[in-house]
């Protein structure tokens, strides 16, 4: 294992259920009970689903309404609130920049630590005690969020370990015992293994990691392609040398296009961003770049523009691959009003493609928030405002206080006035129109 670490000293944090636990921290009549967070509209997709709610099958990618027929009754169905899940991020991410210089976000809850960069004992208990320090500092400064911790001699290794003892889990795998952590584990444990690798390799009796340490080189390249088969044929052994990178590359690739009427049609919708990502993923090929992040930017009818985010662990630049990503992406968003403009990039460039080295594009779509304010349209529609409320969105009255909009229907809106320090409160149904009830900030839950 040439170039791996002689020290755990790569930390690898994830937060445990991350939307779903802001959510169960800013609503205390929640706390202990299933929910779901994502879209929740009829062609909605699971973001996050709490502990409680995965014990019912729930689970990120799915359908809502998969999830809602899984679900028992008094499960929340929440709207997202990534204004709420950055803020609680960046309090994570400054808490992890506290350890060493070198930390490399991943997603909005997820990062690497080099601890080498840092004066920290990296002997197995000093590594041990640090994370359980961060752990109890992370729980106090978000709140009560949890995170699981994995810390290994790689990136790879430090990962796995982060799942191995969800949630609020901590795992440290010793130097000179990768192979005996990694071996007894499903092959699905591996970033590079998704569900079309697993069933080819069960078909020929590869289960387990061990199982995979057994194929030679040749084989796994015949049976997955070249660069996947040599990238899983050095994670069967623990060989992973990928650095921690704090400086994500800011260059992208990007292209959109703006729509005379609003689609709502998902094969229109479908097409559009083959095309889009047919012509981003040919300008790559031909700058002989590819990229790491895939972005979808979206701007809905009430010209309200959000982006979706999915950072892999291999650099891409087929348009097939770009494509894919998303169309996952594009399923989190509700188009139920129509999308005026759609738009696909790539960034995090680097000068060649890695292929699927290190992993297959996740299953899970993690949304990051909105970039760009709504703006109201240059000549807008004569006719009355239409007042739409989401659940879980923040909202304020002037006598009752702060809350969260428990559902709306037939113009009334049911609201639930609480938030972090207090307890659970008073359910109230208002007008959908009553000039009194505002859309808020999310709530502070510092004490």
């Amino acid at each position: 294992m040439e170039g791996v670490r002689r020290e755990p000293s790569i930390l690898h944090l994830d937060l445990d259920a991350f939307f779903a636990a802001v959510e169960q921290r800013d609503k205390p009549s929640l706390r202990g009970r299933p929910v779901v967070v994502g879209g929740t509209g009829g062609r909605g997709v699971v973001s996050t689903a709490s502990y409680e709610a995965r014990a019912f099958g729930a689970r990120s990618a799915m359908s809502t309404i998969e999830a809602r027929r899984l679900c028992p009754a008094g499960t929340a169905f929440l709207g997202t609130r990534f204004a709420a899940y950055k803020r609680t991020s960046e309090v994570v991410m400054a808490l992890l920049r506290e350890l060493s210089p070198l930390v490399e976000p991943v997603s909005i809850d997820e990062a690497y630590v080099d601890l080498a960069a840092g004066a920290h004992d990296l002997s197995v208990p000093g590594v041990t005690a640090l994370a359980a320090e961060l752990k109890a500092r992370i729980a106090v400064a978000t709140g009560g969020v949890t995170g699981s911790v994995g810390i290994g001699t790689s990136k790879a290794v430090a990962k796995i370990g982060s799942e191995l003892d969800k949630p609020d889990g901590l795992t440290v795998v010793p130097p000179g015992q990768e192979l005996a952590v990694l071996h007894p584990l499903p092959v699905r444990a591996l970033g590079g293994v998704g569900p079309a690798t697993a069933e080819r390799l069960a078909q020929i009796g590869v289960k387990t990691i061990g199982d995979l340490h057994r194929l030679s080189l040749v084989d796994l390249t015949s049976l997955v392609g070249q660069a996947h088969g040599a990238g899983l044929y050095r994670l069967a052994r623990a060989d992973d040398d990928r650095p921690v990178v704090t400086d994500r590359e800011a260059k992208s690739v990007s292209a959109e296009e703006t729509f005379a009427r609003d689609l709502t049609d998902p094969a229109r919708l479908a097409a559009e961003i083959e095309a889009l990502a047919t012509r981003v993923g040919s300008r790559l090929q031909r700058s002989g770049t590819s990229g790491r992040t895939v972005t979808l930017k979206v701007r809905r009818y009430d010209f309200s523009t959000l982006t979706r985010s999915q950072t892999l662990a291999h650099a891409v630049d087929d348009p097939r691959q770009i494509a894919e990503i998303a169309h996952r992406l594009l399923g989190a968003v509700d188009r139920s009003g129509g999308l005026r403009l759609l738009g696909v990039g790539v960034s995090g460039l680097s000068p060649y493609a890695q292929g699927d080295l290190f992993a297959e594009p996740s299953e899970v779509v993690q949304p990051v928030e909105v970039v760009e304010p709504a703006e109201p349209p240059a000549d807008p529609a004569p006719g009355p405002a239409v007042v739409v409320w989401y659940p879980g969105q923040d909202v304020v009255h002037p006598e009752l206080g702060s809350g969260w909009v428990w559902g709306s229907g037939l113009n009334r809106v049911t609201v639930r006035f609480e938030g972090p320090r207090t307890t659970p409160g008073p359910v109230r149904t208002l007008a959908a129109d009553d000039p009194d009830l505002q859309p808020a900030d999310p709530p502070d839950w510092t004490p």
